[in-house]
């Protein structure tokens, strides 16, 4: 198995001394897009083995890139800034009959993809501020990229990242897994019916955040460990120093610089139910009508953010209404819930027509239940006998779920579930949602202009902040 010391490690790291004397440097991003040189897109043909970069290899990182070895595709480089799940994988690598000597290591995903000219695709699971900048330099290359939600950090680097996909034809996958579950589709071809109705109210609630938010930044240092390269774990970000326990592995993503909250982590599971079975669009306003824990430098403890949708192909405006901090919508809004369960469902989504609703009781939208005008109980969409025959519209998902279902997209085979097309216009409408946890009051969201209305605090939260030596 292959070994490195530190030394070697940090070679990973081209200019790790120079961007860190580049920490009042604030180079922002243009206010175009940069030019995008169409490459063509990796495809290989069925039967054939990918080459696959993995970029973020520990956590949910692990989860995203071992079914894929484990359907037999190469693993030909690992990118991590902590040298722990380099090493861990080797391991498992070697394990499976792969000589892990093949594997190159890279603490720094941009010298793995100048490198490494052999890829096909890439995973990308690290925190929120490192995704689009890894997943356009690869898509830049004609990489596949499988990227963890929510995408992106930014409204400005979702356009970005669409952008680059669309005009190198890549296969994109959003990392919302949910998504490739039977019920859960067969859950939106219910609501595409139509059998609920004109819909004009929506409530989605999640537990999150288990990690810290409301809080200021901690002050002082304290050394950073050596397996550990914390020039490459902050990348875009602006330089902070190093402090055990708060950011790295976990607990960034309260921070702005970093993640996209509760909201970034949980609506593409949560809304993606009512997104998709309502079709939803694009996001007109948004506004945080209650919030706990507000503070300059992470995301609010707890808030319910109310975004309005607008009308779209014959079917009314949509009030979405999002709760986190463990936050629910009164027990009031659903009796047939209270009559059926008991009680609102830790997490999970209630949606409201003027012919009856449905509610979700998990994450992913598997499990849901309608009840029609006039019933005074829900029954399970599975045993409620007016769905029965709603007729199968969404094609399901191959064994293996969205990760096999994005290899076999990248040999040409089907189409990758949450692709740009789908993933792109949701987030949106989500970080539209986190600016409002920001900045108070009612924002009006222009869509076509890519701006607020009158709202320079809020426009100046689009784009991100981009490290010299970091641009993408």
């Amino acid at each position: 198995m292959m070994r490195f010391n530190r030394r070697d490690f940090m070679k990973g790291s081209s200019c790790a001394a120079a961007t860190l004397a580049l920490a009042g440097c604030n180079t922002v991003a243009p206010d175009v897009y940069p030019k995008v040189t169409r490459v063509a897109a990796k495809f290989r043909k069925p039967g054939e083995k990918l080459n696959i970069g993995v970029i973020g290899v520990g956590g949910k990182g692990w989860s995203d890139w071992m079914p894929m070895f484990q359907n037999g595709e190469n693993i030909v480089a690992l990118c991590d800034v902590d040298r722990g799940p380099i090493d861990k994988a080797l391991a498992e690598i070697e394990k499976s009959g792969q000589k892990a000597a093949q594997v190159k290591c890279y603490s720094d995903y941009r010298k793995m993809l100048e490198e490494c000219k052999n890829l096909d695709a890439v995973t990308v699971s690290t925190p929120d501020h490192t995704h689009a900048p890894a997943a356009i330099r690869a898509m830049k290359q004609g990489c596949h990229v499988y990227v963890q939600k929510p995408l992106v950090r930014t409204i400005w680097e979702a356009h970005y990242f669409e952008k680059v996909a669309k005009a190198n034809g890549v296969v994109t996958q959003m990392g919302n897994q949910g998504s490739a579950g039977d019920g859960f589709r067969r859950n939106v071809e219910i609501l595409q019916s139509g059998v609920l109705g004109k819909v004009t109210e929506v409530h989605v609630w999640t537990n999150r955040p288990v990690w810290p938010q409301g809080i200021a930044r901690p002050e002082g240092s304290d050394p950073v460990p050596a397996t550990l390269d914390w020039d490459n774990w902050l990348g875009t970000a602006p330089v902070r120093p190093f402090k055990a326990g708060v950011y790295h592995a976990f607990k960034w993503r309260g921070f702005f610089d970093f993640g996209t909250g509760a909201f970034g982590d949980m609506a593409c599971h949560t809304m993606n139910l009512p997104f998709r079975g309502l079709r939803l669009g694009e996001v007109l306003a948004a506004e945080t009508i209650q919030i706990e824990g507000k503070n300059s430098e992470t995301y609010p403890s707890k808030s319910i953010v109310k975004m309005t949708y607008a009308a779209r192909r014959g079917m009314p405006a949509v009030n979405l209404f999002w709760y986190d901090g463990n936050l629910k919508p009164s027990a009031d809004r659903m009796p047939q819930v209270i009559a059926s369960l008991g009680e609102v469902p830790k997490t999970g989504c209630l949606i409201i027509g003027d012919k009856g609703m449905m509610v979700s009781t998990n994450d992913y939208g598997q499990e849901a239940y309608v009840a029609l005008k006039g019933e005074e109980k829900m029954k399970a969409t599975t045993k409620h006998e007016a769905l029965v025959n709603i007729p199968q519209s969404i094609e399901r998902c191959c064994k293996g779920g969205q990760y096999i279902e994005f290899v076999n997209a990248c040999k040409g085979q089907g189409k990758a579930f949450s692709d740009v097309g789908f993933s792109v216009p949701m987030l949106e409408g989500m970080l539209v949602g986190t600016i409002a946890q920001q900045i108070p009051g009612k924002l009006a969201w222009d869509s076509g202009k890519q701006a607020f209305a009158g709202n320079d605090a809020a426009n100046a939260l689009l784009k991100p902040y981009i490290r010299q030596g970091w641009e993408y």
